[in-house]
Order: C-alpha cells, then structure tokens, then sequence
C-alpha cells in the first residue's frame, strides 16, 4: 500500500508540472499553425493574384483571351477598365477587364 499511494503522488506531481507547461506549448502550436497557413495559402494566393493582375494590365490588342464566363475572343481595343473583344465576324462586346483569366495567344489549336 505504501507503493501505490507513492505512485499516485508521484503522478499527481508530474500532472501539475505538465499542465504549467501545456500554457506555453498551446502559445507556440497556435503561431505555429498561422504561420504554416499564411505560407501554405495565403502567400501562393497573393502571388497569384498579383500575376493575373500583371497579366490584366499587359493586355494589347491582338491577344486572344478567356473571360471568366467562359467567352472566347480576341481583344480589338483596350481602354482603362473595359476591352472591346472580337467573338466572332463583326460580332464585338465590351467585357471589364478584370473578366479576363486567361490568355490562350501561345495556344495551339489540336
């Protein structure tokens, strides 16, 4: 019996400095999660969208383009917020620029 209640003691000691400690490790796991996150997935997106805003300003005439609704044109003019893209012979419509995703000028036809 001395054992047991010896044991239980000993445990109950190692519970309390444990628990002390689990304050610090919870600090240090949460900075680590958005520190994980913020370079898992918020840094690729920015990049990303950084790019695609690049890839919006470079626009010419000539490109050939996909708009976010799935329309595929060749831009005729450029202005400061709006293109005027070519769907088909004489058909024409002006799109915001920041409906264009893609660009598919390199593009070869299969």
């Amino acid at each position: 019996m001395n054992l047991i209640t010896f044991l239980q003691a000993a445990g109950s000691a190692a519970g309390a400095t444990a628990q002390q400690g689990s304050g610090w490790s919870m600090w240090i796991m949460l900075i680590l999660i958005i520190v994980v996150m913020w370079f898992f997935m918020i840094r690729p997106q920015r990049k990303q969208q950084k790019e695609l805003q690049k890839f919006r300003e470079g626009l010419k005439k000539g490109d050939k383009v996909v708009t976010i609704g799935g329309i595929y044109g060749t831009v005729v003019d450029v202005k400061e917020k709006t293109l005027l893209l070519e769907i088909d012979n004489n058909v024409r419509i002006k799109v915001d620029k920041n409906s264009v995703v893609k660009d598919f000028s390199e593009a070869q036809p299969q």
